[in-house]
C-alpha cells in the first residue's frame, strides 16, 4: 500500500499525518518546508528505539545542529520534574521558538516531548514520531499533550498541535505481541463509536493487524486516524463532543490507578476491559442491546482478548474500581460522566449519562451478571 496522508485542519493549526512504510525517508524535505528557519534539533528519544534509528536519523539530519535525548518512557517519568530537567537542556543550548524538538518514541515520550514544546519559549516547533501502534492510533493524533500527577493520570498538560506526524509501519517491527493488543485496543474503540463498516472489517481483519501485515495494519492506522481527527476537528479543546473518544476510558484508567499504572496492566488492556464495561452498563441502563454486547465480545473470544475483561466479571472487582473513577477528567461535577453506547458506530453524548457513585454501586451487581 502506497504513503497515506490525511490533513488536520483548523481555524489556527494545519498539519500532516503521513502513514506508511519508510515514510521517515520524507522527513528532512518536510523540516526544511515546514520549519525553514530551523538551525537546532532535539530529538527526544525513548531508549528501547533500535539504534538503528538514531544512525538514520543523524545521518539524514547531518546539516543540523543535533541534539539527543535519551528518556526512558515510562509512567513515573511522565512527570513534572522529567518536563523541568528537559526545559532546563533546552534553555542551557539556547534553543528559540524557530527551532525544532522531535519526538520518537511511544504515547509517553510524545506527551512529554509535546507538552515540553508547547510550553518552552510559550511554544516551539514539535514534529511527532511515535512508534508504538497505541502511539500511531491514539495519542500522536490531536494535540493532547501532558504528564501525570500524584493526584491522578495525565492531570497536567496542554493542548498543542505538532507540526507533523510521521508513523512509520517499520517501527511496528519489532513490537511484542502485547503492544499490539494495546494499539488495537484504541482501533476497535474508534471503529465501535464511530464506524459500523470498519468495525465489520476489523471482525474480519483482526488477525492480519495483530500479527503485524502490512496492508491491512496500514489501512487500520489510517481509519483509526481518520475517526480520531474527525472528534478533533469538531473540539478541539475537548470541551464535548470529543469527549466521545475516552468510550471505555472511565474503567480504563481507574483499572490504571488501582493497579498503581504497573506493569501487570497495559494501558490497551485496561481500555479493552473499560470498553467491555461500558458496553455492559450501556445494557444495564437500557441504552444498548444484549445482542451489540454480544458481537463486540465474539471479537475478544476469536482474537484471545477475553483474558483482558474476565478479572471484571465479579461485582467486588468492579467496586474495587469505584474510588479511581471519582478523578476522572470528564467528570464537571459529584456524578461520573460515563459514555455510553447506543449501537455500533454511535454513542450517547457527553453529559447525557451522568451516574452518581451511590447509583454506579447499585448497578455493579447487575453489571457482573453479563
Amino acid at each position: 500500500m502506497k504513503k497515506q496522508e490525511i490533513k488536520f485542519k483548523s481555524k489556527n493549526n494545519n498539519y500532516s499525518i503521513i502513514i506508511g512504510k519508510n515514510t521517515l525517508d520524507i522527513l528532512p524535505k518536510r523540516i526544511k518546508l515546514l520549519c525553514p528557519q530551523t538551525k537546532k534539533i532535539a530529538i527526544i528519544l525513548d531508549k528501547k528505539i533500535p539504534p538503528k534509528f538514531k544512525f538514520f536519523l543523524k545521518n539524514k539530519l547531518k546539516k543540523y545542529n543535533l541534539l539527543f535525548i535519551s528518556f526512558t518512557a515510562n509512567e513515573k517519568n511522565k512527570s513534572i520534574n522529567t518536563v523541568n530537567k528537559y526545559l532546563k537542556i533546552l534553555l542551557s543550548k539556547n534553543f528559540n521558538r524557530s527551532d525544532l524538538v522531535i519526538g520518537v518514541g511511544g504515547g509517553v515520550t510524545g506527551d512529554v516531548c509535546g507538552f515540553v514544546a508547547s510550553i518552552f519559549k510559550r511554544g516551539i516547533n514539535f514534529i511527532n514520531i511515535p512508534t508504538t501502534l497505541l502511539a500511531q492510533v491514539d495519542s500522536s493524533i490531536g494535540g493532547k499533550t501532558g504528564v501525570n500527577s500524584k493526584f491522578g493520570k495525565n492531570l497536567i498538560g496542554s493542548f498543542y498541535q505538532p507540526r507533523l506526524v510521521i508513523i512509520d509501519t517499520v517501527f511496528i517491527n519489532s513490537l511484542p505481541k502485547r503492544e499490539m493488543v494495546c494499539g488495537y485496543a484504541e482501533i476497535l474503540k474508534h471503529s465501535i463509536i464511530k464506524d459500523k463498516k470498519f468495525f465489520n472489517w476489523l471482525e474480519k481483519n483482526s488477525e492480519s493487524i495483530l500479527t503485524k501485515k502490512s496492508n491491512e495494519l496500514i489501512y487500520a492506522i489510517k481509519k483509526s486516524c481518520e475517526i480520531k481527527l474527525l472528534f478533533v476537528n469538531k473540539d478541539v479543546n475537548e470541551k464535548n463532543f470529543r469527549m466521545i473518544l475516552n468510550f471505555g476510558h472511565t474503567f480504563a484508567h481507574a483499572i490504571e490507578a488501582k493497579n498503581n499504572y504497573s506493569k501487570r496492566i497495559t494501558h490497551g488492556e485496561a481500555v479493552l476491559s473499560g470498553i467491555i464495561l461500558a458496553v455492559k452498563l450501556s445494557v444495564v441502563q437500557k441504552i444498548c442491546s444484549l445482542k451489540i454486547l454480544n458481537q463486540i465480545k465474539n471479537i475478544y473470544l476469536k482474537n484471545n482478548l477475553a483474558y483482558t475483561f474476565k478479572e471484571y466479571k465479579k461485582q467486588k472487582s468492579i467496586n474495587g474500581l469505584i474510588p479511581y473513577i471519582k478523578n476522572d477528567k470528564k467528570n464537571n461535577d459529584d456524578k461520573i460522566n460515563f459514555i455510553l453506547l447506543k449501537n455500533i458506530g454511535k454513542t450517547v453524548l457527553p453529559n447525557k449519562s451522568k451516574i452518581s457513585l451511590k447509583n454506579l454501586k447499585n448497578l455493579t451487581k447487575v453489571i457482573s451478571q453479563f
